[in-house]
């Protein structure tokens, strides 16, 4: 079993800055691990916002392109979200994803943080 911790949400203005973490409890060697993050805001469904593979290959939804930069440190199994030029639009709750593929296992597992809050007033 897994937990994730998120930290690092908050109150800001419009075009401010935060940087989300993700703890993980640990990670699995040897197998495929994707980080990602997602967000829900009042009264919508849960979206993606970013990804970062065991490649180190990152995607990002369109609407945090550009402005938004995701990040690992391996050392300290924690995954990071830098989020700047923040908008309203970005007010939700953020929750941390992996997703954990070994090829000795029948079916991914994954796991969700209980995500931490971001609000934006413009």
């Amino acid at each position: 079993q897994v937990q994730l911790v998120e930290s690092g949400g908050g109150s800001v203005q419009a075009g401010g800055s935060l940087r989300l973490s993700c703890a993980a409890s640990t990670r699995y060697t040897n197998c495929r691990t994707d980080m990602s993050w997602y967000r829900q805001a009042p009264g919508k469904d849960r979206e993606f916002v970013s990804t970062i593979d065991s490649d180190g290959r990152m995607s990002y939804a369109n609407s945090v392109k550009g402005r938004f930069t995701i990040s690992q440190d391996n050392a300290k199994n924690t995954v990071y979200l830098q989020m700047n030029s923040l908008k309203p639009e970005d007010t939700a709750m953020y929750y941390c994803h992996m997703l954990a593929a070994c090829t000795t296992w029948v079916r991914p597992l994954e796991y969700w943080g209980q995500g931490t809050q971001v609000t934006v007033s413009s």
